[in-house]
């Protein structure tokens, strides 16, 4: 999932590793924090393999990296970009189904870069999570009046048959826009 991120992010800008660092942050979410020793070998990982490189930015014609306002002068950052190998890589394992657990950090991650997806796709990935979520709300059903310890316990059950509700129907709206636009680019 970290490649994938990397990967995506670098497909919209050539960013250091601080940069990236930060936006998986903010992509991830705060819960999903993302640590120096586990992005620096995914980047050597992916280097690598080819999928990216390092890239000299404007005004840094002399230097393999940029150097960052603030920095200690003659510190320099890595500035990495996406490969051509890069960018099929990305659309690899962003369109992958059979490794592609539909949690909601993978879920939200390819959501995030739905944007380069065909219509199908996009309209395949809403489909499989709200698919995954209506049998996740089928089996809280289910389990309805059935005691299930304490008050405390029913509530959280209550919660997230609340939130399971809230999510299919924000899907059903993604849905139907996501068919919408479909059938206006048929008409286009």
């Amino acid at each position: 999932m970290l490649e994938l991120a990397v990967l995506g992010l670098l497909k919209e800008h050539d960013l250091h590793g601080y940069e990236l660092r930060k936006r998986l942050g903010d992509l991830l979410g705060t819960g999903a924090a993302v640590s120096f020793g586990s992005l620096y070998p995914a980047l050597s990982k992916l280097e690598a393999a080819g999928a990216i490189r390092v890239v000299t930015p404007p005004g840094n014609a002399g230097g393999h990296s940029a150097t960052m306002a603030g920095r200690v002068p003659g510190r320099k950052r890595k500035v990495y970009g996406i490969t051509t190998a890069g960018s099929a890589l990305f659309q690899q394992l962003l369109t992958e189904r059979r490794s592609a657990p539909l949690d909601e950090r993978s879920f939200s991650l390819r959501l995030a870069f739905a944007s380069y997806l065909s219509p199908e796709l996009r309209l395949g990935l809403l489909e499989r999570r709200r698919t995954l979520l209506a049998e996740r709300l089928a089996e809280l059903a289910a389990t309805t009046g059935k005691p299930r310890g304490n008050r405390y316990v029913q509530l959280l059950a209550e919660r997230e048959r609340d939130s399971l509700s809230r999510d299919l129907s924000w899907l059903d709206r993604l849905i139907t826009d996501e068919r919408a636009m479909g059938r206006l680019a048929v008409h286009n």
